[in-house]
C-alpha cells in the first residue's frame, strides 16, 4: 500500500481541514518526504514539529508555485474554496506541476463531474479533471461523495422545526467522512498508478427517510420528512437567507441523489487507507452533541 513512501510528496491547502488530515495520515504511515503547502505557513509549524516540510503556496500568487513545487515528484492537489475561480486556480498548479516534473496528480472531485450548465459547482471539477488528463502526466482523481459533516450543518433547524426538507424521488447519497477521504487522499498519494477516476464513498446510500429516522433515534424527537420539487426547494433557501446562486448548487446537488449518481457505493476508502469507511448511523451518535442529544 506504500510504495512511494520515500518519494517527495506535496499537500497542497494544508491548513485546510482535509489537506491538514492528509498530511497528518501520511505522517503516520510512514512517508518520510512530505511537504504542506499553504498560503500562511505560520498555521503549520505544529506539522512541522511532526516532521513536515512547509512551503508557501498560494494558487492566487503564480510566483509560488514553482517554487513549492520543486522537487516534488507526486502531488495531491486539495480542491480550493474559491468558487468561481478554482477552475482557473487549479489549471495554473495543473501546469506548474508538469514544468517542475510532478509524475503523478492527486485530485479532490466530485462525483458525477460534468460540464451541464445546471450541474452545480460539478463544472469547476470536470475542467479540472480535463486539464489533469491534457496534461499528461499519471493521476488518481477522487471524486468525494457529500461530507458526511455537512449535514450537522442545517441539523439544528431540521431537529427545532421537526421537518426535514428534500427533494421527490430521492435515491440516497452516500455520505463519507472528511477524516475518510483524507486517508484515502493520502492512501493514493502513496500508492496509485496509472490514470484512474474513483467514487470515494461511505459504505451505504443514505435516504432523507433514513437520515430523519436516525436524527429521531439519537434525539427522541419527531422528523416528518417533506419532499417538494427543486422549484419549491430553491425558494425555501432563498427565503431562509441563501444567496441565489449557492442554493442553486445545494439544490443541483440533490438532483444529483434523484438522479441516483450520489448513491454509488465503492470500495475505494478500504482500498486506500485500509480501513472500512465509517457508517453514517456511527458518525452521528459519535456527534450526538452538534444534534443536542
Amino acid at each position: 500500500m506504500s510504495k512511494f513512501t520515500n518519494s517527495t510528496l506535496l499537500v497542497t491547502g494544508a491548513s485546510g481541514k482535509l489537506g491538514r488530515l492528509a498530511v497528518e495520515e501520511l505522517l503516520a504511515r510512514g512517508a518520510t518526504r512530505v511537504i504542506a503547502g499553504t498560503r500562511d505557513p505560520s498555521k503549520l509549524q505544529d506539522l512541522a514539529a511532526k516532521g513536515a516540510e512547509i512551503r508557501k503556496l498560494d494558487f492566487d500568487d503564480a510566483s509560488t508555485l514553482s517554487v513549492a513545487l520543486a522537487g516534488v515528484e507526486r502531488l495531491l492537489i486539495v480542491s480550493t474554496d474559491a468558487v468561481g475561480r478554482r477552475a482557473a486556480q487549479q489549471q495554473a498548479i495543473i501546469e506548474a506541476a508538469k514544468a517542475a516534473g510532478v509524475k503523478h496528480i492527486v485530485y479532490t472531485s466530485a462525483p458525477a463531474a460534468r460540464p451541464d450548465a445546471d450541474a452545480g459547482l460539478n463544472p469547476e471539477h470536470f475542467w479540472t479533471e480535463v486539464a489533469i488528463a491534457a496534461s499528461g502526466l499519471d493521476f488518481t482523481i477522487l471524486r468525494n461523495h457529500m461530507y458526511a459533516e455537512n449535514v450537522l450543518m442545517d441539523a439544528g433547524h431540521v431537529l427545532s422545526s421537526g421537518q426535514l426538507f428534500g427533494l421527490i424521488g430521492d435515491r440516497g447519497t452516500s455520505y463519507v467522512t472528511r477524516a475518510d477521504t483524507a486517508r484515502t487522499a493520502a492512501g493514493a498519494l502513496l500508492s496509485a498508478e496509472g490514470k484512474t477516476i474513483e467514487d470515494v464513498t461511505g459504505p451505504a446510500p443514505v435516504t432523507n427517510v433514513e437520515r430523519a429516522r436516525l436524527f429521531g433515534e439519537l434525539t427522541g424527537k419527531s422528523i416528518a420528512v417533506i419532499a417538494i420539487t427543486p422549484a419549491e426547494l430553491t425558494a425555501g433557501l432563498v427565503a431562509a437567507g441563501l444567496p441565489e446562486g449557492f442554493a442553486g448548487a445545494l439544490v443541483a446537488f440533490q438532483r444529483d441523489a434523484v438522479t441516483g449518481f450520489h448513491g454509488v457505493v465503492t470500495d475505494v476508502v478500504e482500498r486506500y487507507s485500509g480501513r472500512k469507511p465509517t457508517k453514517f448511523a456511527d458518525f452521528l451518535s459519535a456527534n450526538k452533541a452538534a444534534l443536542g442529544a
